[in-house]
């Protein structure tokens, strides 16, 4: 008895250790990004050059990790024809994503872009629609008016509005949503199950592909030469892209530990860490009353949004076995 309580603390620490990784990484990395196009000190404000590292750097530690070391298991199943007119697809609207979202952070503030990214549930859904993959209902309805009022008000409650900002911030939501549905349409409904880690080792060279093309025309020749660079800026980078790998791992680690239900609601309460610290970190970060009721009102409407689809989901996922497969809509788009 005491030897079975004793392993299921220890589980439970893990668990909770996990859970608290992963909120503790993916705001961290909104931080850490925000700082690094922003500050005047690295002077570095290329995100396309910013999102690009992370691809490469992602690419390369998973080949390591996964053919060299082996720690890591990729999912079988892949084959040329999938990757192509898979892969791709899902690949270049993640590159779309954290381009775009990543620019944002130019323009607006943190806690106003994750207020805007609450709206991402309203995108899938639309989109999903066109693509007959949800059905309009009341019920659904009802919800995408909450979201969207909450939305809507914590908007007109933001100070300082940058339109070219919010431009940035919706169109990374728009690449987001379609690399849901993509991922719903090629992968799951050709019957592969991918993990985070296998995703994550198919579609970073093809996102660093697309990437690389624009990075070519829009941000190199505005950057340096390396040669003019201290070591300190080098050093900066090479930690910021470990730690977006480790935040895939933890993503990775609470998945394969818990449920589809737990990572949403931890990315529920990283949302509300990211908003409410910014405040403290960040100069350009002024919240409002205004502000904090509109995105109140509209995490409850993605908070029931959730529900309502693990619910639809439930049935196809066995009880015994907890889904480690990418989730059709999460809390908000990947801060990555």
């Amino acid at each position: 008895m005491a030897d079975w309580y004793r392993k299921w603390v220890r589980e439970e620490f893990k668990t909770y250790a996990y859970i608290l990784l992963y909120i503790a990484l993916s705001s961290g990395q909104i931080f850490f990004n925000k700082w690094i196009l922003s500050s005047k000190e690295i002077n570095f404000p290329y995100p396309l050059g910013l999102t690009l590292l992370h691809m490469v750097f992602s690419s390369v530690l998973c080949f390591v990790l996964t053919k060299v070391f082996k720690i890591l298991k990729v999912g079988d199943g892949m084959t040329l024809d999938i990757y192509i007119y898979s892969v791709v697809p899902i690949g270049a609207m993640f590159a779309m994503t954290l381009w775009l979202g990543n620019t944002a952070y130019l323009y607006i503030s943190v806690a106003f872009a994750q207020m805007l990214k609450a709206i991402m549930p309203v995108t899938v859904f639309i989109l999903g629609v066109f693509a007959g993959l949800e059905e309009m209902s009341g019920r659904m309805l009802l919800i995408m008016s909450v979201i969207s009022f909450g939305v809507l008000v914590a908007s007109y409650g933001e100070i300082s509005i940058s339109w070219i900002g919010v431009v940035y911030q919706m169109g990374g939501v728009v690449g987001e949503a379609l690399r849901l549905i993509f991922v719903e349409i090629f992968v799951k409904r050709k019957g592969l199950n991918l993990n985070p880690i296998s995703m994550m080792y198919y579609v970073s060279p093809c996102s660093a592909v697309c990437l690389l093309i624009p990075w070519i025309f829009l941000e190199m020749p505005k950057m340096e030469p390396m040669g003019s660079w201290n070591l300190y800026i080098p050093l900066v980078l090479t930690l910021n892209s470990l730690c977006t790998f480790a935040l895939n791992i933890s993503v990775f680690l609470v998945i394969s530990h818990t449920s589809a239900l737990t990572i949403r609601v931890a990315g529920v309460v990283k949302d509300w860490v990211v908003v409410l610290l910014s405040a403290i970190l960040f100069e350009d970060t002024i919240l409002t009353p205004i502000n904090l009721f509109g995105y109140a009102v509209a995490i409850t409407g993605v908070a029931a949004y959730n529900n309502h689809k693990l619910k639809k989901e439930a049935p196809r996922v066995s009880s015994d076995e907890p889904d480690q497969s990418i989730p059709l809509v999460s809390a908000s788009t990947s801060d990555r």
